[in-house]
């Protein structure tokens, strides 16, 4: 009998601490070589959106993500990401869950802008900026707070759904410039615009790129990027299909300008060098991450924390 744990099954097993301490656990491992993941393959399906296919393997267990990201589902009354993971044992292929990956994405994405401003932010940054307020910029939102920082400012082209998050973190509705401008900014756009720019970024920030995820798109001007310090979670995905994607095409940016989120938190590269320093990460998502928040409620319903349905296969 194999558990098929829902959205709110995962929901309900991981909360936002959680989250994060088993996504900053996953880049450290992947970082130490713990934990094998190769990068995610696309499938695109134009000129709708496309799908990924994700696999990893750590502390025994080993994971695939069928993820999609059609960014116009919405108009259709359907969700932008959809999918399932399959995770098994890694030392006998068993399988031991079904999982619906909407709450184990949302949880790793979120976490891992919290992750990385725990890494990367001013010793004295608080204030949060969150430009793009769906699901994935909310999860960035709770994330943030749940590590520490706020307040914030909530901006997103539909009002209501800025002063939804709003109103339930008790941070308070802003423009984009204004988000943008705070201590931490988080931006989580269907990445088909810039919404931060060089003018208006102020010394010491630290920004969390969520929203470019594929090859084509990008949040931030390129006059912006040129005047961060650039870390990304891995290196080959970044390069092809996230953030800095385009600059890497272009010749602008190469490896040597990148580091890696994971290799700052085992103490193997530089994070942060000047409070004046401007960081930017870039995350294009993980399945070392996913296999985090999976492993932790395939966990939690192991040890009897929720009574998932189970299927026969």
């Amino acid at each position: 009998m194999i558990p098929a744990l829902t959205n709110d099954d995962v929901l309900a097993s991981v909360d936002a601490r959680r989250a994060i301490e088993s996504t900053r656990a996953a880049f450290e491992r992947h970082a130490r070589g713990e934990w094998e993941m190769p990068a995610k393959v696309y499938l695109d399906s134009p000129p709708h959106g496309d799908f990924r296919a994700m696999p990893a393997r750590g502390d025994g267990l080993a994971l695939l993500k069928w993820v999609t990201s059609f960014p116009h589902n919405p108009e259709r009354g359907l969700p932008v990401v959809a999918g399932a993971i399959v995770l098994s044992d890694a030392t006998s292929g068993e399988l031991l869950a079904i999982i619906d990956c909407r709450a184990v994405t949302w949880l790793r994405t979120g976490a891992a802008a919290a992750v990385s401003a725990q890494a990367l932010a001013g010793r004295d940054a608080a204030t949060v900026g969150i430009v793009g307020c769906g699901v994935n910029g909310a999860w960035a939102a709770r994330c943030l707070k749940a590590a520490g920082y706020g307040p914030g400012v909530c901006a997103d082209v539909r009002d209501e759904v800025a002063r939804s998050l709003a109103d339930e973190l008790e941070w308070r509705v802003g423009d984009r410039a204004e988000a943008a401008s705070q201590d931490v900014a988080a931006t989580m756009t269907p990445g088909d615009r810039p919404v931060v720019f060089a003018a208006e970024l102020r010394p010491g920030q630290h920004l969390a790129v969520l929203g470019a995820d594929a090859h084509g798109k990008a949040e931030v001007e390129r006059a912006a990027i040129e005047r961060c310090r650039l870390f990304c979670d891995e290196w080959e995905q970044a390069a092809g299909g996230g953030e800095l994607a385009g600059p890497v095409a272009a010749g602008s940016v190469g490896r040597e300008d990148v580091t890696q989120l994971g290799d700052v938190l085992i103490g193997a590269a530089e994070g942060r060098r000047s409070a004046e320093e401007i960081t930017l990460f870039d995350s294009t998502g993980l399945a070392i991450q996913d296999l985090a928040i999976a492993g932790a409620a395939y966990d939690a319903w192991r040890e009897g924390g929720i009574d998932a349905q189970t299927i026969r296969l």
